[in-house]
């Protein structure tokens, strides 16, 4: 599964529809329900299935699902890279 695919169930879940489909430029402004509570919810479910953490900064500078995708994929690197160098 793809971040795409992983961050529309996490979406699904939050906001409780199973049909909803979440696009790259998606953002809070698209959906009514999208608020600042949802908004953490989002993150933090994010951040639970992806065993990642998020800064304020990183958080506060998000403007739309790609750039969450985004920043997911660029901390799962690290994050390999980083257990890489353990090995």
């Amino acid at each position: 599964m793809d971040t795409m695919e992983v961050l529309q169930e996490i979406f699904r879940d939050v906001f409780d529809e199973e049909d909803m489909e979440i696009y790259a430029d998606m953002s809070a402004g698209d959906h009514e329900e999208w608020d600042s509570l949802n908004q953490i919810h989002i993150v933090v479910a994010t951040e639970k299935k992806f065993s990642i953490r998020f800064t304020t900064a990183e958080v506060m500078g998000l403007k739309n699902v790609g750039e969450i995708a985004a920043l997911i994929d660029t901390k799962r690197d690290r994050k390999d890279n980083y257990e890489q160098l353990l090995l």
